[in-house]
């Protein structure tokens, strides 16, 4: 049987006379398989290939892994292992199973399967069709600024972000790396275009600025758009119907053109926004350390100063609805900081909620004493590698730089930390 097989490249397109669909055919790009038959087919197929058509049949072989069960056991019938792939179709979608699959895997691994990882899969089915549904339902007799000509940080941000992705997910497909093509395109869909975009994005378009209305829908239907084209090969259905419902779309995603990068490259832009989102996760985690619900509203009070200071203005929106706060004010030194208050050091300022009773001073000193110990580890921890001529000698340039980078802001974070630790205690 196997030796036969070894014929199927070109006998299946009529060899040995010389069809049109044998001109066309072969030889063919990519042979998908498992590991386990490799000498049995792969190597037979390429010996005749060679010998009868004078060249290979395929340039690329993608070895894939077998599925296993949630043990570890191959599928059989003895066993009775055995999982209907239709069962988990009537259960979850087709995508659900498709995305699960190919996220799970990696080049020559076996993988094993288990329920959960396709409810999870079809969760995030779920999230891509709701956020879809979110952006179509403002597209409504809405404008749309294709040329996006009044974009603000987060545009900028989410535009670059998506660039990267469109390199990554590109890159990974073309290297059979289909387990790292579904992580990447899933974290970029799931947090920043689903959790942080869409929410930065509703002030504006619940706002009275018609022309910020129409960017941020034009920036939407573009992400939108570039996400449903990078997953369409990882969950063909759902993507389609989407698609086929947004603005200028083509006959179909399948005939559509892939997504280039290198049209959005703001550095300085998102760099800014991802040091205020940083501030935003802070503020949130202290929130959710002292059980402080997202419907308590707390003043903030911001200590910093410069292009930071410039940067946290530009964001003002952003921290009052991402941050719970109530209000935004820059303070310029201690003296301004209210009595029991509660801190967050973050890279591009230091923030003081003043809670009221909803803060335990004593808490407060024991979650900064703790904080300056993980500060002083990383400081630590930075020198050390500094210190150590090996690393020093052996790294490249840009490492070096990227760990005194990271000595310097853990430096001035323990200042901070030590500064704020103090005035607790005198009062």
């Amino acid at each position: 049987t196997w030796f036969s097989s070894g014929l199927w490249p070109f006998f299946t397109l009529g060899w040995p006379e010389k069809t049109n669909e044998l001109d066309f055919f072969y030889p063919t790009n990519v042979l998908v398989t498992g590991y386990d038959i490799i000498f049995f087919w792969v190597a037979r197929m390429i010996f005749f290939g060679i010998e009868m058509m004078g060249e290979i049949p395929y340039a690329f072989v993608s070895i894939h892994g077998i599925v296993r069960d949630s043990l570890g056991r191959k599928m059989s019938k003895s066993l009775n292992n055995g999982i209907d792939p239709l069962e988990v179709i009537d259960k979850f979608g087709a995508d659900a199973l498709r995305f699960s699959l190919a996220a799970g895997s990696a080049p020559g691994a076996d993988m094993r399967f288990y329920w959960e990882k396709v409810e999870s899969a079809r969760n995030f089915c779920n999230k891509i069709w709701n956020a879809s549904r979110f952006v179509m339902m403002n597209l409504e007799g809405a404008t749309i600024d294709s040329e996006l000509k009044s974009m603000d940080i987060s545009d900028k941000w989410i535009l670059t972000k998506m660039d990267r992705l469109i390199e990554k997910v590109t890159d990974n497909l073309e290297k059979f790396e289909f387990g790292l093509a579904a992580g990447n395109a899933y974290d970029f869909a799931w947090s920043e275009f689903c959790d942080w975009y869409i929410e930065m994005a509703k002030p504006r378009l619940y706002g009275d600025n018609e022309a910020d209305k129409a960017t941020a829908n034009g920036v939407l239907v573009t992400v939108l758009t570039t996400i449903l084209k990078l997953l369409h090969p990882l969950m063909p259905f759902i993507t389609e119907e989407i698609y086929l419902s947004l603005p200028n779309a083509d006959a179909t995603i399948m005939t559509s053109e892939w997504p280039k990068s290198s049209r959005y490259a703001y550095g300085d832009e998102t760099a800014a926004m991802e040091s205020v989102m940083e501030l935003i996760r802070q503020i949130r985690n202290i929130r959710a350390e002292m059980n402080v619900g997202p419907g308590k509203k707390a003043k903030l009070l911001l200590k910093t100063s410069g292009e930071k200071k410039a940067q946290l203005k530009a964001c003002e929106a952003y921290l009052i609805k991402l941050a719970y706060a109530s209000d935004i004010a820059f303070i310029e030194s201690d003296m301004d900081i209210p009595k029991n208050a509660v801190s967050v050091v973050a890279e591009i300022a230091e923030c003081f909620m003043p809670l009221g009773d909803l803060i335990d001073i004593e808490k407060e000193i024991e979650r900064l004493e703790k904080e300056l110990a993980e500060t002083d580890g990383e400081i630590k921890r930075c020198a050390g590698k500094l210190a150590n001529k090996g690393f020093t000698d052996k790294a490249p340039e840009a490492v070096i730089k990227a760990e005194e980078e990271k000595l310097a802001k853990y430096t001035e974070m323990k200042q901070k930390i030590g500064d704020r630790l103090a005035a607790l205690k005198e009062r």
